[in-house]
C-alpha cells in the first residue's frame, strides 16, 4: 500500500511533534529490518538534534525539508562551524546529502518544521566517537545556552 506524505501527515506530525517531550516525532515508512531506512520527522523549535556523525562507512544521510525551515551547521572534528545553510521547502535549499563521518546539528527555524530522511539501516543508536565531545549532550543543563548559539548562527 502506498504512503503518501501530505498535509495531512505532515498536521499529524507537526501536533504530535508539539506534545513529545523531545519536541519531535518519526513516521517511518520502512520496517526496521529493511535496508533502506526512510521516515518523516515533525519538528518544533525546542527540539535539540545535538551535533553528530555516522561513522560507519554505509550512514550517509539524506534530509530533505517538506514543510518549514531548518539550520544546518556542519562541523570541524574540533567544533569548529564549516559550513552553514538554510535548509527551506520550497527555498534555495531544499536539504543535504551528508557522507558518513561528518559532524553535523539542526536547528528548527519555524514551528511544525517537516522533514524526509533517508539512510541505511537497520537502526543503531549513536555509538562511542559519533557525539560531538564539544557540545552538550540531549538533557544537560547547558543545552539550553548552546541551542540559542546554534540558532545565533541563522539570525
Amino acid at each position: 500500500m502506498a504512503s503518501f506524505l501530505d498535509q495531512s501527515l505532515f498536521t499529524e506530525l507537526a501536533e504530535k511533534a508539539a506534545t513529545s517531550p523531545r519536541g519531535r516525532h518519526h513516521h517511518n515508512f520502512h520496517q526496521m529490518d529493511e535496508p533502506c531506512h526512510r521516515m518523516a520527522v515533525g519538528l518544533q523549535p525546542a527540539t535539540y538534534v545535538p551535533p553528530h556523525r555516522h561513522l560507519n562507512a554505509d550512514k550517509a544521510e539524506t534530509l530533505l525539508v517538506l514543510k518549514g525551515r531548518l539550520g544546518l551547521l556542519i562541523f570541524s572534528e574540533t567544533g569548529e562551524v564549516l559550513a552553514k545553510r538554510v535548509m527551506q521547502a520550497g527555498g534555495e535549499c531544499q536539504g543535504v546529502d551528508l557522507p558518513p563521518g561528518v559532524f553535523h546539528g539542526l536547528v528548527v527555524l519555524e514551528p511544525d518544521t517537516v522533514m524526509f530522511e533517508c539512510k541505511a539501516g537497520p537502526y543503531r543508536p549513536v555509538g562511542e566517537g559519533e557525539l560531538a565531545s564539544w557540545a552538550p549532550r540531549e538533557g544537560d543543563a547547558a543545552v539550553a545556552e548552546y541551542q540559542r548559539w546554534m540558532l545565533a548562527q541563522f539570525v
